[in-house]
């Protein structure tokens, strides 16, 4: 394939692809018993209180605060990857992909279909290698419905990342950001 200025580029080749080397995080007993636990507590077509999956979480490695609430359909990769502080929200069909860490301080709200995305790959190595940054939420973020936070951002302190944003960069404390790629709109006035 040509690229500018007739350079000669290789394009990915799925084929060279290895993720032998990386690491789950846990044996592969433990992430095959998350699997079962996800499936009758996290996506059930019954009624499931929220401190049945926190129970759960916990039971795989979560670091959890108190008063948190996980609604229906929250998928979290790798628990034992995940922090979350006190009085966090989880709206309904939350992502939270956990190939590195997630740390979610307190008075955080991640509302309905949000993606928390921690890895992504190197498009311009033939081998389409495995890339994963650390993800966090600093205390009172509202991130809204169908939101996307990039592998290693930080959204800071009382910010708000509109509905439907694509946060591939850091974000300073008490902005409101929205947009794709998502961009400061205004300043949050700071409580007294």
């Amino acid at each position: 394939m040509r690229g500018k200025a007739g350079h000669t580029r290789d394009i990915m080749d799925l084929r060279l692809y290895d993720a032998s080397g990386f690491d789950r995080g846990a044996p592969c007993w433990k992430e095959a018993m998350w699997r079962v636990c996800q499936g009758l507590f996290f996506q059930p077509l019954w009624f499931m209180p929220s401190a049945v999956r926190v129970f759960w979480l916990r039971c795989f490695g979560a670091k959890i605060g108190q008063r948190v609430v996980i609604r229906a359909g929250v998928n979290i990769h790798f628990p034992w990857r995940l922090t979350l502080g006190d009085d966090i929200w989880l709206g309904e069909e939350v992502m939270i992909l956990t190939l590195d860490r997630v740390t979610i301080d307190s008075n955080v709200c991640i509302s309905q279909r949000a993606f928390l995305c921690t890895g992504s790959h190197d498009f311009r190595k033939k081998s389409f290698d495995l890339v994963t940054r650390a993800i966090h939420v600093e205390k009172g973020v509202w991130v809204a419905a169908q939101a996307f936070i990039g592998p290693g951002v930080v959204v800071g302190e009382g910010s708000v990342v509109s509905a439907g944003a694509v946060v591939l960069e850091n974000v300073a404390p008490w902005k409101k950001i929205r947009g794709n790629p998502a961009a400061v709109v205004g300043d949050i006035a700071v409580p007294a």
